[in-house]
């Protein structure tokens, strides 16, 4: 006999943290994270533990836990998965040594001020994501690296190189495997830029959207 057990906890403090709340024009933050300098937009979640640096997150998007985003420009319509990291640190390979004593020299007493020089290289490499990105669980994506427009990049995947618009990369280095779509479905969704509709506008053509043909028949110029 099969018995009916209620797995959904009772206590509506435990019950919050599995529902959704409700979104809008002001970002829904969790109060763990940490940004700095950054821009976050409309009808956007920033999940527990994510660091945000000098950065700007488009409307809508959003960002699951335990995330690090620095120095980089993420578009609109992007699902960020949780232990994702746009533009990780290096460490200086041609010195003597590696160890960040020599950049950040002020934390151990060596000189008043920091290695600026190393760190503004990383500033100048930023991380582009385009609209309607999706980052898998893990994705790493390395200093200066571009990402297209409705790209896919697999769980657990280094990204090293640019990716063009709607293709689907995996692996480490990733590597493309696929396009989500023939080219010129690919060309009428990026000439429909339905990125750029309002609030009303989405709301108004969203059952379009679950019909590409329909939809890149109806918006696709």
């Amino acid at each position: 006999m099969l018995h009916y057990v209620d797995l959904f906890p009772k206590d509506a403090a435990v019950q919050e943290k599995f529902v959704q709340p409700p979104l809008g024009e002001q970002p829904s933050i969790h109060a763990s994270a940490l940004i700095m300098d950054s821009h976050i937009g409309s009808w956007t979640e920033i999940g527990a533990n994510n660091t945000i640096i000098e950065s700007v997150v488009g409307d809508y998007s959003y960002t699951a836990g335990d995330n690090s985003i620095i120095y980089t420009d993420v578009g609109k319509f992007c699902s960020i998965a949780s232990h994702v990291r746009i533009n990780p640190g290096n460490h200086p390979m041609e010195r003597a040594t590696q160890h960040h004593m020599t950049y950040r020299r002020k934390q151990y007493g060596f000189a008043e001020t920091n290695d600026e020089a190393f760190f503004n290289w990383r500033r100048e490499h930023r991380c582009i994501i385009g609209h309607d990105v999706w980052l898998g669980h893990g994705v790493i994506i390395m200093p200066g690296v571009e990402i297209g427009i409705g790209v896919v990049v697999g769980s657990g995947a280094v990204v090293t190189k640019n990716v063009a618009p709607y293709e689907i990369v995996v692996g480490v280095p990733a590597r493309p495997v696929r396009k989500r779509f023939a080219d010129d479905v690919i060309a009428k969704l990026l000439a429909s830029a339905w990125w750029e509709w309002d609030h009303a506008t989405l709301k108004e053509r969203l059952e379009d959207m679950r019909d590409i043909q329909h939809f890149v028949a109806l918006y696709g110029g």
